[in-house]
This record gives structure tokens, C-alpha cells and sequence, in this order.
């Protein structure tokens, strides 16, 4: 599949401390700071047994670089390692569970690398990975201020290693971090075909019907399975919007942060 490239950007990286004007046209984004969580398995070729796919990662980072360019949304993005490993496949074949879990955030880190590769080798968009575990060869560790500050530059920044801590989701890992750099809505990117949140699973039940709009509460009533319940918990303690879409149709990155009518908005 052959990609549109975005040019490269004729501001060199040393001289980005102060942000690119990027809204000189119409287009205005929802909110000015977000997080976009994006499922490991969203990488995955399912075409071969490739556990990364490339024109995927780069499709996905030319979206993430044209809403940076177009829109001006400053991005974060947090990538889970489900296509490398889950924490719970270890329970299957004796390994503790806190220790695949350190293995699964390891596998997020795999993942970063690869979108942080795309953004910058192809569309020429400064990106910093932030990790929860210390790996100063290949990223910062993980402070607040520093993220931001990041943000503030004009870099796109990718949260990656979870929380650090074991018995914790990445969607749990994408709502605290949203929390944390005060974002003002987390973006949840589904890669099953599921387009948003449903009255039940519509892959098994021809009924389910798809919600425009939800409430934190009806999704904890009726057990709704789109995130965590930990994370669903603590967006809404912290009155974080989430908004559940498909990923993998392409130019939905973009529908969704000028706020257009595609998948289901938990608030």
C-alpha cells in the first residue's frame, strides 16, 4: 500500500522550543491536549503472522503527524503490547503474573519504538518516548513536567511501559496519564471492527445497538466491556471524557478530534 508522505517540516528540531504555528486555516480541534490509546493488537498484520506491521504503524503515524501539522492538538499516545504479549498469557504457561506483566510492559516499549520510528523517519515529527521503566538506551524515563514540556515543543509524546507497575492496564495507564498532564478527553482506538460502545458484543449478537453517547454510570451499571473498569472509574472521578472509535479506518484520528459523529463519547 503506498502512503501519502507529509513533507518534512523545514524547522529543525533544535530550533522547536517554540511550537510551529499550526492553525493558520479553518480546521479547529475538540480539545487542545489528548491522549490516544491505541491496542498492540492494532499493530499486528493479520494478514501473516508478522507481530508488527509496518504499513499499519506508519499509516497510523501519518494520521497522528497531520493532526499535529493540521489541527495543532498537541498528542499523546499510549500503546499497549498485546500483540507481542498479554500479562495474562503468562498464567497459562506458569509464569507469575506480576512478572508477565513486566514482560507485557516490555512489549509496549517494542511498540513505541516502532510508531516513534514511523513518525519521525517517514513525516519528519519530533516524538519522545516517556517510559515508566528506566531504559535510558532507547527512552526518558517518565516524569510529568517533562512530558508536557514536550508537549509544549511541538513533539508528540508516547507513553510507554504502563504504569510500571504490575496488575495494571494500559487503558488504566492512558487514563492516569491523562489525568496527569491535565488532557482534556482520552481517545480510545478499537482494532476488532467495533466502532464504538454497544448494548452488547455486535461480533456475537446481530441486536447490539451502537450508543452515541453514554454515561460513565450506565457503563458500570450494565458492565460494558470497552475499558477496564478501573480506568472507566477513574475518568470519571476525574471527569475525562473517553472516546471509543475505530482505528483502523483511516482519517478517523482526525474525524474524531474535530468532532465528528463516529463512535460512542463516555462522559
Amino acid at each position: 500500500m503506498s502512503l501519502p508522505q507529509i513533507p518534512p517540516s523545514s524547522v529543525s528540531e533544535s530550533e522547536s522550543s517554540t511550537p510551529k504555528d499550526l492553525n493558520l486555516g479553518m480546521l479547529k480541534a475538540n480539545w487542545k491536549r489528548v491522549v490516544l490509546k491505541i491496542s498492540g493488537e492494532a499493530f499486528a498484520s493479520s494478514a501473516s503472522d508478522e507481530v508488527i506491521d509496518g504499513q499499519v504503524v506508519e499509516r497510523v503515524a501519518l494520521e497522528i503527524a497531520q493532526a499535529r501539522d493540521e489541527l495543532g492538538v498537541e498528542l499523546t499516545v499510549v500503546v499497549g503490547g498485546g500483540n507481542i504479549w498479554r500479562g495474562t498469557r503468562g498464567l497459562g504457561v506458569g509464569i507469575d503474573r506480576a512478572t508477565s506483566d513486566y514482560m507485557g510492559m516490555l512489549a509496549t516499549v517494542i511498540n513505541a519504538l516502532a510508531l516513534q520510528d514511523a513518525l519521525e523517519r517517514k513525516y519528519s515529527q519530533p516524538t519522545r518516548v516517556l517510559s515508566a521503566i528506566e531504559m535510558a538506551q532507547v527512552a526518558e524515563p517518565y516524569i510529568r513536567r517533562r512530558a508536557i514540556r514536550h508537549l509544549e515543543k511541538g513533539r508528540v509524546v508516547i507513553f510507554a511501559a504502563g504504569t510500571g507497575n504490575p496488575f495494571f492496564t494500559t487503558d488504566t495507564t492512558a487514563s492516569l496519564r491523562a489525568a496527569e498532564i491535565e488532557a482534556q478527553a482520552v481517545l480510545k482506538g478499537t482494532h476488532s471492527g467495533v466502532d464504538g460502545v454497544y448494548s452488547a458484543d455486535p461480533r456475537t449478537n446481530l441486536t447490539a445497538t451502537r450508543f452515541e453517547e453514554i454515561s460513565f454510570k450506565d457503563v458500570l451499571d450494565k458492565d460494558l466491556k470497552i475499558m477496564d473498569l478501573t480506568a472507566i472509574t477513574f475518568c470519571k472521578d476525574n471527569n475525562l471524557p473517553v472516546v471509543v472509535f475505530n482505528l483502523m479506518v483511516p482519517g478517523n484520528i482526525r474525524k474524531v478530534l474535530l468532532g465528528e459523529k463516529i463512535g460512542t463519547v463516555i462522559q
